[in-house]
């Protein structure tokens, strides 16, 4: 491997160990949509190997962000897991039957959710003051309060309909283990 491979991926390593749970959750759902997309280009190409990877890995995510839901924070997570793992199976046929409408409608699905989750994750950081300003911080943002689209479930840190708890004071999301 190069140095500058080496580089770079030492970089993605310390990217990864350095982002709070907030931010760890959005690059889930970033890299899951572009396996996705991939996916769907390989399968358009009858590029079954590629589409294959690309399938299982974004399985692999969605499996992972389904074994970190955290239901005793907030009361949408088994919701949010049935929307999971349907997206699951719809990409299990996908890969078994090379199923480009398959893929197709887990990335209709899932699509709001990462637009969501990001939109939260910016709330969040929007909302914790610097450190100069010394105030402290609002609210936790909103949750969705369906699993497809944002909406107005209310709720403070920490509260049982809240996708974030504080119990040591910093925001963490529903998917973050511990």
């Amino acid at each position: 491997m190069t140095n500058a491979a080496n580089a770079r991926q030492q970089y993605a390593r310390d990217a990864i160990l350095s982002a709070s749970p907030a931010r760890l959750l959005t690059m889930l759902y970033d890299r899951l949509l572009l396996d996705l997309r991939r996916a769907e280009a390989a399968q358009e190409a009858a590029d079954w190997q590629t589409a294959n990877t690309q399938l299982l890995h974004a399985q692999d995510i969605i499996a992972e962000l389904s074994s970190t839901l955290r239901p005793d924070v907030w009361d949408g997570a088994e919701g949010l897991r049935g929307l999971y793992e349907y997206a699951r199976m719809a990409l299990v046929n996908a890969n078994i039957h090379r199923d480009v409408a398959r893929t197709r409608e887990a990335i209709t699905l899932l699509t709001p959710l990462q637009e969501a989750w990001h939109a939260a994750a910016g709330a969040l950081q929007d909302a914790t003051p610097s450190p100069a300003s010394g105030s402290a911080a609002p609210a936790a943002p909103a949750a969705p309060a369906s699993p497809v689209a944002p909406a107005s479930r209310a709720g403070s840190a920490g509260s049982a309909g809240s996708p974030w708890s504080s119990s040591t004071g910093a925001a963490r999301t529903v998917h973050a283990v511990g």
